[in-house]
């Protein structure tokens, strides 16, 4: 439920508003503007939709949401959330986020040379995975402590905050000591206990669509973590599985619009994950853009066909250099800026 409060609304009409919902066992999430305050309620869906709010001082509308989100709706928040993160990134508003790295962290050298090559090129944030959840339990599953360390080093030397994946609730305390944005992978999407707890954490999520997820999923999941407290959500379209066999995955742009109108949270688009084709890459970059995403994040490696990990989906440094010369112009179009701010 949704409680409008009038232009201009006293404090204490609003406070009063608030007591009366925790005194019948729900949350209240205020939203506040430089007029209106909107007071996001949850709880026992039958006793709050039976409290007589309507006539209240202050009062002037009571909306009883269906949807099974409800903080991340734009009926909660019509302004866009700006999700501000360290050394003046910024994902959301008038900027476009660049985030780039390899997909696993391999060494320090390598990401030394990523770390350069992003800030040089206009990235906002460097990406690296430190615990890689695999297909197969053969596969290279990542540096864990020690990868977190090397790309907190490669970051610290140009200036760029990280983002790195937690692959497991246990292990959240310990990213964030080394990561500035903590990201939800598309397998742990409705890992429901991470959600939670990471919505009791102050750092900046990054939370991924799932394989199959709807987008009424996608922002249920995000729902979680905003109930929790933290607002400082940032959701990736990361492509879905479809029958489509020639892609990696099915890229859903068509997702990033709807998205755009359903909720006030940023969206950036993984078309790296979504394709998994280097020559696919640049292009569904470039369409993400235009389709109004808040932002991309591409997988960048010194050497792709070494990678340990996703090489046939990285791009070189060169071509990741070409890609952000190619935003020049479409980002004048859309009116948006690629530099930190």
């Amino acid at each position: 439920m949704l409680v409008v409060m009038r232009d201009q609304a006293s404090r204490d009409e609003i406070d009063h508003v608030v007591e009366l919902l925790e005194e019948a066992g729900a949350q209240a999430h205020l939203s506040g503007g430089e007029i209106k305050t909107i007071i996001g309620v949850i709880g026992d869906r039958e006793t709050v939709y039976a409290l007589e709010l309507d006539g209240l001082p202050g009062v002037e509308e009571v909306i009883r949401v269906l949807k099974p989100y409800k903080l991340v709706s734009r009926d909660f928040q019509s302004a866009d959330t700006v999700v501000r993160v360290v050394r003046g990134a910024i994902v959301g508003g008038d900027s476009f986020a660049v985030i780039a790295g390899p997909c696993s962290v391999e060494s320090l050298e390598q990401m030394q040379s990523v770390a350069r090559a992003a800030k040089d090129a206009g990235a906002v944030i460097l990406r690296g995975g430190a615990y890689k959840p695999r297909t197969s339990p053969y596969s290279f599953q990542g540096l864990g402590l020690e990868g977190l360390k090397m790309m907190r080093e490669a970051a610290d030397e140009v200036d760029l905050p990280v983002v790195t994946e937690v692959l497991d609730i246990r292990d959240a305390e310990t990213v964030a000591e080394w990561a500035d944005v903590l990201q939800v992978g598309a397998r742990n999407m409705q890992n429901f206990m991470m959600l939670d707890e990471l919505g009791k954490m102050g750092k900046p999520v990054l939370l991924k669509r799932g394989l199959s997820a709807t987008i009424e999923e996608l922002l249920s999941a995000a729902e979680y973590i905003l109930k929790g407290g933290n607002r400082k959500v940032i959701l990736c379209e990361r492509g879905i599985r479809t029958f489509e066999t020639y892609v990696r995955n099915t890229l859903d742009l068509a997702a990033v619009a709807a998205l755009k109108t359903l909720t006030h949270l940023p969206v950036i688009v993984d078309p790296s994950h979504a394709t998994g084709r280097r020559d696919l890459v640049v292009p569904m970059a470039r369409a993400s853009l235009v389709a109004g995403a808040d932002g991309v994040m591409v997988e960048v490696h010194p050497e792709p066909e070494r990678a340990r990990c996703d090489g046939p989906q990285s791009l070189d440094i060169e071509a990741f250099e070409a890609m952000m010369a190619d935003f020049a112009p479409l980002l004048r179009l859309v009116g948006k800026d690629a530099r930190v701010t």
